[in-house]
């Protein structure tokens, strides 16, 4: 049975932070959900540090991209992406997960969740984990104003990295210390 969502979410960040694989493991937590899902990405000059954003629409769309003013959320992995343009896409109300070891300061309508998911990947002896951190602590702290729930990124995570015993079992852990962090 499909469910009645909809939902645009702008993730952001650099090359080499893992935006990529945050969009497209949303979109398989969509999917378990039998749930229809578009994926867009832009990322010129990720491999030299470059911005890197991708859009993601679950739910009865006719396009991928979502337009400025539009989006429910926004997963910022690198805070200055917020000031420096995506937080343009966010409708007014509409929260924002960033990446932040210190306070923000913004002038955003909807409400700002920050986690320190790079200090908490350095704890967890693995700075590419930094993604999954912040993908946990968006999953517990938005809630229902989040399509998935993380048991849902923990079953999509289980799809994807099956077959590989050490890293499926790294990525759960670093998924799990985001969701402990929103407690």
């Amino acid at each position: 049975m499909t469910l009645s969502i909809q939902q645009q979410i702008v993730v952001s960040g650099v090359g080499g932070q893992g935006v990529l694989f945050a969009t497209r493991l949303l979109a398989e937590a969509a999917m378990i959900k039998e749930l229809p899902v578009f994926t867009s990405e832009t990322h010129g000059m990720a491999q030299r540090g470059g911005t890197v954003v991708s859009h993601l629409k679950v739910g009865d769309f006719s396009s991928p991209l979502i337009r400025r003013g539009r989006a429910d959320g926004l997963l910022a992995l690198k805070p200055e992406n917020v000031a420096g343009g995506h937080g343009a896409y966010l409708k007014p109300g509409g929260w924002t997960v960033v990446n932040l070891d210190r306070p923000y300061h913004h002038e955003l309508a909807g409400p700002v969740h920050e986690v320190d998911a790079d200090g908490l990947a350095a704890i967890h002896g693995d700075s590419r984990a930094m993604n999954l951190i912040l993908l946990g602590f968006a999953s517990a702290r938005i809630g229902d104003d989040f399509f998935c729930s993380p048991d849902d990124l923990r079953a999509a995570l289980e799809k994807r990295l099956g077959r590989k015993g050490t890293m499926l079992t790294d990525a759960l852990a670093a998924l799990a210390a985001g969701i402990a962090a929103a407690e």
